[in-house]
């Protein structure tokens, strides 16, 4: 193939390439987060991972590459190029497919079962539009117990991790044993860490009276009873939830007990959380039932 043919084919890779990126755009309009390509350091933030190791030359499958460290804007999902000031660059690795030009390996970070590219986002974009099955790459991998896959977009990724969270505090405090089926779900990661540190704050306050240190999965089961589900009654009482679709009551109910240093400031850093939650119990009898979503609208920031 001359130059000249060269150069014609690979601007036409290209507008094939940007086109179908256009059409995947329009074909997910009602779920944009599917056609977007992961970013290594929101999903790194977001999957906590635990150690990295360096794990040499590999042939690693194009379609389990779903990241980027740098340029998760300028591809899609399927590393598509979504913006014109790529084609230069992307033609002349192009180019070097067709000419059989032996091109640097890539570099990939890879969590759980996703590649994240560090270097050579054109060569992948490329090799896929080519319908090349595998690329080789230096990799480099970042553990975690949170099950991932190429095909998670971050809302998947989310919900992996929230579902991670749970089981592994569930089991932690022995709840998932007393709890009732479907009961104490977040609709964001974190959430069970801090239903754990309420859990340990109860725990602290019971020992208060006892000789003897009581076991992390008593003072749930006392949590659980004389504080959630009290605070969860309310709630259901006022169908709270008809004001915050999407949430569940565990949501509400950390929100609720968040307020919880206001009583602090108020009454001392000692003012026990039994207490507080009493205090929220007797305060929604009176200014509460009148207008609930007035209320809390004051009362709590229910954002991410």
């Amino acid at each position: 193939m001359d130059k000249h043919m060269m150069n014609s084919q690979a601007s036409s890779d290209f507008n094939k390439a940007k086109s179908k990126a256009i059409f995947n755009t329009v074909m997910n309009i009602l779920r944009p987060e599917r056609r977007q390509l992961l970013s290594f350091y929101d999903v790194k933030s977001l999957i906590k991972t635990s150690s990295e190791s360096y794990k040499g030359m590999q042939a690693v499958k194009i379609e389990d590459i779903a990241g980027s460290e740098g340029r998760y804007s300028d591809f899609n999902k399927a590393f598509l190029p979504k913006k014109e000031h790529l084609r230069k660059r992307w033609e002349s690795i192009d180019k070097a497919y067709m000419g059989d030009v032996n091109l640097p390996s890539i570099m990939l970070y890879k969590i759980g079962s996703i590649y994240f590219v560090r270097d050579g986002n054109h060569r992948v974009s490329v090799a896929k539009a080519q319908g090349m099955f595998s690329i080789d790459a230096e990799v480099t991998e970042l553990t975690t117990e949170v099950k991932l896959n190429s095909t998670m977009d971050m809302m998947d990724l989310k919900q992996s991790v929230i579902d991670y969270e749970r089981n592994l505090i569930l089991k932690q405090t022995d709840l998932d044993g007393i709890i009732e089926e479907g009961n104490i779900f977040f609709t964001a990661p974190g959430r069970y860490e801090e239903m754990l540190q309420h859990i340990v704050g109860h725990k602290y306050y019971i020992n208060m009276d006892q000789e003897e240190e009581i076991l992390l999965s008593v003072a749930a089961r006392s949590w659980y009873e004389n504080l959630y589900l009290p605070i969860v009654k309310v709630i259901r009482d006022a169908s709270l939830l008809s004001h915050f679709p999407g949430r569940t009551e565990a949501d509400l109910y950390i929100w609720i007990v968040k307020q919880w240093h206001y009583l602090k400031e108020k009454y001392g850093p000692e003012y026990p959380l039994e207490a507080a939650a009493a205090k929220y119990t007797q305060e929604f009898g009176y200014s509460f039932f009148k207008n609930p979503l007035k209320w809390l609208k004051q009362k709590l920031d229910p954002e991410e």
